[in-house]
């Protein structure tokens, strides 16, 4: 089975820059998007073969999350709850029959800071809720979670130390899901890779000289991990500030 994940940073802006090419070629099983930034009726996605699942921000032009499955789930949550919509669009939840699929779009917390609260609060609530899912069902958790977990996820870290993406606080956390039951699959499959990214600033040959920052994931639980195959960043496709990156699973 394979899945991508991918930050658009826009979906409208992104589909004139080659995002169904990439999307026909790649051939995924599940693929997952962040920061959709658009409303229900603004985009028509013609992709036969997939379910649409659409979770959209409140606020206009802004977040929000998609999935698109060759496979029909067993059922479908926007949020965290049944009775939690999630004003920001930042989360939805697949069950199929032998895992769950959770595609997220973690909160920044901004260049000040000035989020860091609300993100390590949604930080405490996800690992929560994955947890639960975990006692029923193996968990694959993807999306832009707006973290670089150690020194080697980013070109460079002691000038980042601190800054948003890159605090103590926020890499804990990483720390602590992962010591809860679930592991990063690129890491495991490629702990000593360098130079492996998948955000990079618009600021002038940024990209070019591949100055980045690996904030994009899946994540699997641990009981699944033995049956990782593949996890691949796609560095060469263009479209976002983000790259698409990839996992493949036998489940």
């Amino acid at each position: 089975m394979k899945l991508v994940s991918w930050n658009v940073n826009g979906l409208r802006a992104c589909v004139k820059k080659g995002f169904l090419d990439f999307f026909h070629e790649v051939n995924a099983d599940l693929f997952c998007i962040q920061e959709t930034k658009l409303q229900e009726g603004q985009i028509q996605l013609d992709l036969d073969g997939y379910y649409q699942f659409w979770n959209y921000a409140e606020k206009k032009g802004y977040s929000g999350t998609a999935v698109f499955s060759k496979f029909e789930p067993i059922s479908v949550k926007y949020g965290f709850d049944l009775d939690d919509s999630e004003p920001e669009g930042r989360i939805i939840t697949l069950e199929y029959e032998k895992f769950f699929l959770v595609n997220v779009y973690t909160p920044n917390s901004q260049r000040d800071l000035a989020r860091l609260g609300f993100r390590l609060e949604w930080e405490d609530k996800i690992r929560t809720y994955l947890q639960e899912l975990d006692k029923s069902k193996p968990i694959i958790l993807c999306g832009d979670l707006n973290v670089a977990h150690q020194e080697i996820d980013l070109k460079n870290p002691k000038s980042n130390l601190n800054n948003s993406g890159f605090t103590p606080q926020e890499r804990g956390k990483m720390t602590t899901l992962l010591e809860s039951g679930f592991v990063d699959s690129f890491r495991h499959l490629y702990p000593d890779c360098e130079g492996a990214y998948t955000w990079w600033s618009y600021m002038l040959k940024v990209r070019e000289r591949n100055i980045g920052w690996r904030i994009d994931y899946f994540i699997t639980s641990n009981k699944v991990k033995d049956q990782i195959q593949k996890a691949k960043i796609h560095s060469e496709i263009m479209g976002s500030d983000h790259c698409p990156v990839s996992l493949e699973i036998g489940l």
